[in-house]
């Protein structure tokens, strides 16, 4: 099965959830939200094809703090490549970044998963004080402790 990405940031980031976390941004969205920080990644026919073994397997290599973020675009867009994903990763923290409400997130995603932040992105409700998020109506989640942080 292959997966769309368009970059990995292996340098490691402190705004996509608890902890130095490595970011894999998908390629593609359906969602699109007004004032978007991340447009590029919208065009699903950009980015680049990777086989999910393969990108699991440098994933498990490279990141030694097993903290993942997987953002986009939209990640859902590539549903069962995200899903698969998710599986070859278990054991590592990982967070997945969505515009949909937590109801829309397939289930069989949720126990693969530690954080998740759900919620389209909303800029007249922009929000720069609570970590995590873009704008107020967005929930971030410990799935772990079935906590919003």
């Amino acid at each position: 099965m292959e997966i769309r990405i368009n970059a990995i940031n292996y340098n490691g980031s402190l705004v996509d959830g608890p902890g130095l976390r490595t970011v894999v941004f998908l390629q593609g969205c359906n969602i699109k939200c007004n004032g978007c920080h991340n447009e590029i990644t919208w065009d699903e026919n950009r980015g680049i094809l990777r086989d999910v073994n393969e990108l699991a397997n440098e994933l498990i290599l490279n990141v030694k703090n097993k903290k993942i973020t997987i953002s986009g675009g939209e990640p859902l867009f590539q549903e069962k490549a995200v899903l698969e994903l998710v599986r070859l990763l278990k054991g590592m923290d990982i967070c997945l970044y969505t515009g949909s409400n937590l109801e829309e997130v397939p289930k069989e995603i949720l126990p693969f998963l530690r954080y998740i932040k759900v919620g389209k992105y909303k800029k007249e409700l922009k929000c720069s004080t609570k970590p995590y998020i873009g704008s107020t109506n967005q929930k971030f989640i410990d799935l772990l402790n079935d906590k919003i942080l």
